[in-house]
């Protein structure tokens, strides 16, 4: 049986914790080294390295880009929060590794969105779209990646720019809703894992697809199996729905 050596980037925090206890519970996997704000250092043990998972702040993506380059080391990525510069970076290595860049490794939530895009293909532009998410009161940015995420597959049903469709949240005056606007609200409070609903509210009747999470292990199990899957790629950007066999 092979063994496949793991870096964990970001091991101190929740997420990094959880990847290393259930690493630590696969045969096939091995946490050769966390990385993190106090040992930023990816050497020597990146040499060593089959595949590096990355949840952490969304500065820390362009040291490890860099890393896993020099070293043609398969990425997963679940940091979210990234500007366009980073975005493009990424693109820009999976030209020459294998990345999984996904917004939330749960299969629930990879469901979600697929159910999401069916929902949305029959029901089509009369049922106005609302994505509501919540969160742990210590979580950074917001919305959500996953919030992001299906925001994202609803507009593509659109075949329209999500930019020029969301709303995120309302007060004042803001008008009537318009047809097509997507709405995005970001709750945070307590210690919840993550919460997602998307609304589909018509004349008479509302649809609503929800995922909740309720331990991290969830993200983590997902993650790792994206990991093993990466190992095996040729270069390219893949979503969890690759590594799912969605597409």
């Amino acid at each position: 049986m092979s063994v496949t050596n793991l870096m964990i980037v970001g091991a101190k925090g929740r997420m990094g914790q959880m990847l290393i206890q259930c690493a630590g519970q696969d045969n096939e996997l091995k946490v050769i080294k966390g990385v993190d704000i106090d040992n930023p250092s990816f050497d020597p043990e990146i040499k060593q390295a089959q595949a590096v998972i990355e949840f952490a702040l969304h500065d820390a993506t362009t040291r490890t880009l860099e890393a896993c380059l020099s070293n043609k080391v398969p990425l997963v990525i679940g940091t979210t929060g990234h500007s366009k510069e980073v975005l493009a970076q990424i693109a820009a290595a999976a030209k020459l590794i294998p990345i999984v860049h996904a917004s939330n490794y749960s299969l629930g939530m990879n469901a979600l969105f697929y159910l999401v895009k069916r929902a949305a293909e029959i029901l089509g532009s009369d049922y106005d779209q609302e994505v509501i998410e919540m969160h742990h009161r210590m979580k950074k940015d917001a919305p959500s990646g996953s919030a992001l995420s299906l925001a994202k597959v609803l507009a593509e049903v659109k075949k329209q720019d999500l930019e020029k469709l969301t709303r995120h949240g309302r007060e004042g005056m803001p008008g009537e809703r318009s047809r097509d606007e997507i709405g995005i609200h970001a709750l945070r409070g307590g210690d919840v894992v993550g919460d997602h609903t998307v609304m589909f509210a018509g004349i008479g009747e509302r649809v609503e697809l929800t995922h909740k999470a309720s331990s991290r292990e969830t993200f983590a199990r997902g993650a790792l199996r994206a990991a093993k899957w990466a190992t095996t790629q040729t270069p390219g950007l893949y979503e969890m729905s690759d590594v799912l066999g969605l597409k």
